[in-house]
């Protein structure tokens, strides 16, 4: 009798992408250029507008053009979340662009920094830092702290 678990018919190699739905595709492209995505080559027989967004060579952020936001929006993807460095230059670059943010530090084992925001259509958007970045000035343990 055979007691080894049967493998599955497929597997999963790690996330693809992304996609939000933004009415104003320019405010969105310049919004996670602030990141470091950068537009990139979007398949034409996909059919619609939008854009396909870049991290080292991989489109990981799909944006799809509407001109109404759907009533019905699908509310299942709380956020994403890239994995990020230079947190005090995060803090700035966001504080120059006025975009309000909150950031909370998770303890060891664990030991990140999670910054969070809206990206201009309402979609959140988390940056993981390692938890040995030092503290932002003003740093006091617990959660919510943040400006903009």
């Amino acid at each position: 009798m055979n007691t080894e678990p049967s493998k599955p018919a497929f597997a999963l190699r790690g996330m693809d992408h992304f996609t939000v739905i933004t009415k104003d595709s320019a405010q969105t492209l310049a919004f996670y250029e602030m990141i470091g995505l950068s537009a990139g080559p979007r398949p034409p027989d996909i059919g619609g507008t939008g854009l396909w967004l870049y991290r080292g060579g991989k489109p990981i952020l799909h944006v799809i053009h509407k001109n109404e936001m759907p009533s019905d929006a699908a509310g299942l993807l709380d956020h994403m979340a890239f994995r990020a460095t230079g947190l005090h230059a995060a803090i700035a670059m966001l504080k120059s662009k006025g975009v309000p943010w909150r950031m909370r530090r998770l303890d060891d084992p664990f030991g990140v920094w999670q910054m969070f925001f809206k990206d201009p259509s309402g979609a959140n958007v988390e940056l993981d830092f390692d938890g040995h970045e030092p503290a932002p000035e003003g740093w006091s343990h617990g959660n919510g702290w943040g400006g903009g």
